[in-house]
């Protein structure tokens, strides 16, 4: 009996042991423009308060109901170039003209509190932050069709049509390094819900991982 009681003592040891070891993550939501990764962002804020949602640094001019500080941090040319001289951002590119840049010293702090980070960038940021964090967890967000992309794209009616010739043919070329990505998320049109269930459910295998990489930057 007392080798049970010592044997029950050693497993809940365990037990214990492997729910302490869940770390928190570094999430990227990617894909190509249009596909709908600022929709996919907000329902996930709404769903899981406990993330850290980072905000991106932008030189693009705000879009009628965007938020400075919570849907972008707005910032002048000039502003951004010292930042990034600075070192501060995580990742950084040009797209379409305009300057976009992940802060990194926000990022590093939620990591360090044991939150949760999504990280929502382009294509060509998630690889450089794969670069840089190679535990890093990337999800392709991915239009049902190029056709249906392309009518999200005239929708949103905020390009002229050259610019938006430019994102069509973009997008084509981002859809073949969906194969750099760990996993591929559907977003098919009117089933947001769906959506957000499969990224939730690729969230909890994560945290069921046996082994817990450790974020560092």
């Amino acid at each position: 009996m007392t080798d049970d009681l010592g044997l029950n003592t050693q497993a809940d040891e365990l037990l214990e042991e492997l729910r302490q070891r869940v770390r928190p993550k570094l999430i990227v939501i990617s894909g190509p423009s249009g596909v709908g990764k600022d929709t996919v962002i907000e329902r996930m804020r709404q769903a899981h308060p406990e993330f850290h949602f980072a905000v991106t640094a932008t030189t693009r001019p705000r879009r009628p109901g965007e938020i400075d500080g919570v849907h972008y941090i707005f910032m002048t040319r000039e502003e951004f170039l010292a930042a990034r001289d600075r070192g501060e951002f995580l990742e950084s590119a040009e797209v379409y003209g305009h300057l976009y840049g992940v802060p990194k010293e926000r990022v590093r702090r939620a990591l360090r509190s044991g939150k949760t980070v999504v990280v929502k960038v382009d294509v060509q940021g998630a690889a450089s932050i794969r670069r840089l964090v190679p535990q890093a967890i990337l999800i392709f967000l991915a239009p049902p069709s190029m056709s249906e992309l392309m009518h999200r794209l005239r929708s949103r009616k905020t390009d002229d049509p050259t610019t938006l010739m430019e994102r069509i043919a973009t997008a084509s070329r981002e859809l073949a390094q969906v194969y750099e990505f760990d996993y591929v998320v559907f977003n098919e049109t009117d089933r947001l819900d769906q959506t957000l269930a499969t990224i939730d459910a690729i969230l909890v295998a994560e945290q069921s991982r046996v082994h817990q990489a450790e974020i560092v930057l």
